[in-house]
């Protein structure tokens, strides 16, 4: 039969397209199913395009904005971008409370559009749930992903420094991008003053030098667009040519996976129900082994629509924690000051990645008036003069004229795991292709406000205390989902009462279904989570072959 697989998997995201590359690579026959429409490396449409190219100088057009009410409300979505991104007319879901769910709509998903910062998470944060008492325990610590953290730093290749600083793990890296002064003059400042925090260049998954055939980043910063050289690391551009080099890979797009199927009798997954998106029809595949890497959201709805005698609220779902823990980052600050000096001093390209200030808040236990912590991100830069800038030759010459130096910080917050903050299937409500919309019922709670607030007043201080003048604060916090960093909803855990995944992202229930995208997540650091999604599936991906191979799933 020509739909019968070793491995199905869900999603060609940077989970899926992690699971593609480890599966093909150990033997198995794979089908990759994708949603959204074929993108092929390095045919991105508009990443060579200029500014003035774009009917609308890359802003968005009312049209754009009516089609796309939910993804417009994120920054990066945009004239040269909106080509990545799903019709949310065509793709409702009930908001509870505001959410931000933000999609792509093509193969290599978000994979395209993440920001491509890459941190290893330390103890700190696999024990702060045992530590402070939310959530469950995580069912691993640092030293069981260390060996893959440092398997897919390697191949998909990270540029930083190592600082050593005990709570961000050192990594395999390659050669640093370059603080300009004014940034080196802040990490030094800030380095003299305090003794608990340090400001280093932020460790990104751009290439500083050629790997595996990819080539090295221009210093363009269009990543946003796609990336013809493989500059940066995407499913498209890495982990799908690895796979597809194997021969093993089937990659089917315009797939929208409905449901698992569930044979009661074995106690086993059998396969995966799509909708084709062209035709509309139904069609089933079958394999062994599934791996579900849809990207958090989209995994609940894929489990709570699972349905069956053995799980009639959802797939896996005997501990009632499918759906519930939904996480996100929350950000929206800008804090910005005037930085003196440096006058004769300019900097060069448009580098790809911020300086960064690792938490320092809450490291050894809780100082402050809320849990856990966050990071700051940001950079220094040359506007222009301001003011009266003229017409005519006299706004030409004046524009040319670089202004005073600035910094800018902004911050990315941990967010606990609540029970209640959670997504359910709506009674009645159905999307064009008959299916149940998702409802969100998610919000940031007092412990995130009161960390909200502190990144202000430590913002503040750190740029005064450095000298800096003209302190401004704008933003306001995000709504959950616009840090784009959904977590939680199948969490692991050592309990198959309180959670749904072990540690190897297999399902406590149905052994032979994997989660390893954002689902899996039992809290969610502040750091941006997508290295160790791929640490996660790697391993996963080894630990999942060694079973099939004892005939165990």
């Amino acid at each position: 039969m020509n739909n019968v697989y070793d491995a199905i998997i869900v999603g060609s995201g940077i989970s899926g397209g992690w699971a593609a590359k480890e599966l093909c690579e150990k033997g198995l026959k794979v089908l990759m199913l994708e949603r959204g429409r074929p993108m092929e490396h390095p045919n991105y449409p508009t990443a060579t395009m200029n500014p003035w190219d774009f009917k609308h100088h890359l802003r968005l057009s009312q049209e754009d904005i009516k089609s796309h009410p939910i993804q417009s409300r994120h920054f990066s979505f945009q004239e040269d971008t909106k080509h990545f991104y799903i019709n949310d007319l065509e793709n409702p879901y009930e908001e509870t409370k505001r959410y931000d769910w933000v999609r792509g709509d093509i193969v290599g998903g978000r994979s395209l559009l993440w920001g491509r910062a890459c941190y290893r998470m330390s103890d700190l944060y696999f024990e702060s749930n045992i530590k402070d008492g939310h959530g469950v325990d995580w069912p691993i610590r640092y030293k069981d992903l260390a060996p893959w953290y440092d398997y897919v730093e390697s191949f998909i290749g990270v540029s930083g420094n190592t600082d050593g600083i005990p709570h961000l793990p050192d990594g395999k890296f390659l050669p640093p991008f370059e603080m300009n002064c004014a940034e080196k003059d802040f990490s030094q400042r800030i380095e003299k003053h305090y003794t608990d925090r340090k400001v280093i260049i932020g460790r990104t998954a751009n290439l500083t030098r050629p790997v595996k055939g990819r080539g090295q980043c221009q210093a363009r910063d269009l990543c946003h667009r796609g990336c013809p050289y493989g500059a940066y690391f995407s499913t498209n551009a890495s982990t799908l040519p690895a796979a597809h080099a194997t021969g093993n890979l089937t990659l089917r797009p315009h797939s929208l996976v409905n449901r698992v199927i569930y044979d009661e009798r074995r106690g086993r997954a059998t396969g995966v129900e799509i909708i084709d998106t062209e035709t509309k029809q139904t069609q089933e595949f079958y394999a062994r082994l599934i791996f579900l890497n849809a990207a958090t959201l989209a995994t609940a709805f894929i489990l709570l629509n699972s349905t069956s005698r053995r799980f009639p609220n959802g797939l896996g779902n005997g501990s009632d924690q499918v759906g519930r823990n939904l996480m996100d980052h929350h950000k929206g600050l800008s804090i910005t000051a005037e930085v003196p000096g440096f006058k004769d001093s300019y900097y060069y390209g448009r580098r790809p990645t911020s300086i960064y200030i690792p938490r320092f808040q809450n490291i050894t236990g809780q100082t402050h008036n809320f849990l856990r912590g966050y990071h700051f991100g940001g950079g220094a830069y040359r506007g222009h003069a301001g003011g009266d800038m003229g017409i005519g030759v006299e706004l030409k010459d004046a524009a040319v004229e670089p202004g005073p130096w600035r910094i800018n910080l902004y911050a990315y917050g941990e967010c606990l795991p609540y029970s209640d903050n959670r997504v359910t299937l709506h009674p009645t409500k159905k999307d064009v292709f008959g299916r149940p919309q998702l409802v969100m019922d998610c919000s940031f709670r007092d412990n995130e406000k009161a960390m909200h607030a502190d990144m202000i007043t430590s913002a503040t201080d750190m740029l005064t205390t450095a000298g800096y003048t003209n302190v401004q604060v704008s933003g306001s916090m995000s709504y959950p989902g616009n840090a784009n960093h959904e977590m939680g909803i199948a969490r692991m855990g050592r309990d198959p009462r309180t959670s749904v995944l072990n540690g190897y992202g297999q399902m406590h229930e149905v052994p032979n279904v994997f989660i390893t995208d954002g689902s899996c997540m039992t809290s969610s650091a502040c750091l941006n989570p997508s290295l160790t999604y791929m640490a996660i599936t790697a391993r996963a991906c080894d630990y999942a072959v060694r079973q099939l191979k004892r005939m165990e799933i």
